[in-house]
């Protein structure tokens, strides 16, 4: 998928209807919407197009559990635009598809991992509007986040890989601790795999970071990580390293993604960082502090540029 091309008179129209409604007017589902369904999915693909020849995928994989809705609220009355407009602006990486999935708790929810298409044009917020803001999640201390990176690791297919030799990027996004690993139970339920075992959360990072970036951003607005912020970073850095990020404003979100692909693209750090104003400097300067410029690699870790 994602053969269209972004339009900014398209956004502004879908966002002129959009805006003033309420998230339960735009997010209608009411359970899982077969579209969205990963049982029903074997591979999500992002192909190269007369339009989009050298396709880059970007997976947003967003928490919507009660705690942090208000993220798929922001994505499609803002965040979609803004971080279209901006990567084609910028130009950090080319041709933009962006896949969205909505993440919730395996332990409990009806539908803890959905999965849309890749998409370079606005089907991307029709897309997202067919997510199931179910409100849910338990008190395990942890969501499904390693759902989101077994779907990528191993039902996509994506060509700037597989021709090209270059990462697409994986951003999970919320406020809790990251998970242990996978049960083969749920594994089972939830996907069409039949697998051995419970699949360890590092071993499907590290599988899927053979094709992806992958930055997980915490969101510290969330419920969970305002009360244990310096534990949920503990964690996530020990898996994760300086690409676990935190995220002071949820409204600056888009901004940090394309932040995140510029300097690991090779962009100064610096640079990326005064190329916004205001609040949004300030709130990107944070969640980056820790992030050193190493160059962009390639898939086979061959340095592209310092």
């Amino acid at each position: 998928m994602g053969t269209k091309r972004w339009d900014p008179d398209d956004w502004s129209k879908y966002s002129a209807t959009t805006s003033a409604k309420p998230a339960a007017a735009i997010f209608t589902s009411r359970n899982l919407h077969e579209d969205l369904d990963p049982k029903k999915i074997t591979i999500r693909e992002s192909r190269d197009s007369d339009l989009n020849p050298n396709s880059t995928p970007v997976i947003a994989a967003c928490d919507v559990t009660g705690s942090m809705g208000m993220i798929a609220d922001y994505f499609v009355k803002t965040g979609l635009g803004k971080f279209f407009e901006e990567v084609l602006d910028r130009k950090p990486v080319s041709d933009p598809h962006l896949m969205v999935m909505g993440v919730g708790d395996f332990t409990c929810d009806h539908a803890p991992l959905q999965v849309s298409q890749f998409e370079a044009d606005i089907k991307i917020a029709e897309q997202l509007e067919k997510v199931y803001i179910e409100g849910g999640g338990g008190a395990n201390d942890s969501e499904s986040y390693d759902m989101a990176v077994y779907f990528a690791a191993y039902h996509t297919s994506i060509d700037c890989y597989e021709k090209h030799g270059r990462k697409g990027y994986l951003f999970t996004i919320g406020d809790e601790m990251p998970p242990d690993g996978t049960p083969k139970l749920l594994i089972e339920k939830f996907t069409a795999d039949t697998v051995q075992a419970t699949a360890d959360f590092k071993d499907t990072i590290t599988a899927a970071e053979k094709m992806y970036n992958y930055y997980h951003i915490i969101v510290a607005e969330g419920n969970y990580a305002r009360r244990r912020l310096d534990s949920v970073k503990k964690a996530w850095t020990e898996l994760l390293g300086q690409n676990a990020v935190v995220l002071e404003d949820y409204h600056s979100l888009s901004e940090l993604m394309v932040s995140l692909i510029e300097i690991n693209e090779g962009r100064d750090k610096d640079d990326v960082i005064s190329s916004w104003s205001g609040t949004t400097a300030v709130v990107i300067a944070s969640a980056v502090k820790d992030i050193k410029t190493t160059g962009a690699t390639s898939a086979t870790g061959v340095v592209l540029f310092d």
